[in-house]
């Protein structure tokens, strides 16, 4: 089916919509230099990976924010910083400070005006609302780890959202689901039977960043951003 025959977007929310890369390198390089340190970017962010990738492990169903004072201790070790108690819990303070991409918030309007739009996060509820302002409000549902219970990639997240939906009228063959991360979110939806649209925000950026690498599956689509997913929706409905 093409993009205009869907009737629901499902967004993943961080890392797609919202970019938290640049939020993690913020508050740790001021955490940094505090202690008189600088450290490369890839470096911060490749650390972050590592240390949610294995707090996740030890806490599958905590909200990653939840999960952010003990993945910054874990950083902190990688990185050589001090241990430093109050930065590690402020570290989750940070989030509404996490800005939108600089075309989240326009082309999610757009899209809106076509589809129903629904956020599927590894957020707590209370993240999710404070993305929603930086984002302009724009969701018809959302579906949190907290309302789940676990995080993705675990399928349970998907099927939630889809009992969720269904009450409304929505099957299977109405979704798309827009995400970056190839590991929390491609590879899972693809197996579950879901169409796909990989919105690769680290195109040409070496690495993976601060998203835990995973092999890649091949999307139904593929864009480099938000906007370029609503410019092929205009003109998919444009002879109508």
């Amino acid at each position: 089916m093409a993009i205009k025959d869907r009737r629901i977007l499902s967004f993943d929310v961080v890392g797609t919509l919202i970019d938290f890369e640049t939020g993690i390198l913020r508050y740790v390089r001021r955490v940094a230099e505090r202690h008189g340190m600088r450290l490369e970017d890839r470096t911060i962010l490749e650390a972050y990976a590592e240390a949610e990738h294995s707090q996740h492990g030890l806490t599958p169903n905590l909200p990653f924010p939840e999960m952010m004072a003990p993945i910054f201790r874990q950083m902190a070790s990688r990185l050589g910083l001090p241990e430093d108690e109050k930065a590690a819990e402020s570290f989750r303070l940070s989030i509404p400070d996490w800005p939108a991409f600089p075309d989240s918030a326009e082309a999610l309007q757009r899209l809106r005006a076509r589809f129903r739009l629904v956020a599927v996060t590894n957020s707590s509820n209370w993240a999710l609302s404070h993305f929603a302002r930086t984002l302009g409000s724009p969701f018809d549902d959302t579906v949190t780890a907290e309302d789940v219970g676990c995080n993705k990639p675990d399928p349970q997240v998907f099927a939630y959202m889809r009992g969720r939906q269904s009450v409304h009228g929505y099957g299977l063959r109405d979704f798309l689901h827009v995400a970056q991360s190839q590991y929390h979110d491609i590879g899972v939806a693809k197996r579950l039977g879901f169409e796909v649209c990989w919105i690769e925000r680290r195109k040409g950026q070496e690495g993976s960043g601060a998203t835990p690498g995973a092999e890649r599956v091949e999307p139904d689509h593929h864009f480099t951003t938000l906007a370029e997913l609503a410019d092929a929706v205009d003109a998919a409905f444009a002879g109508d």
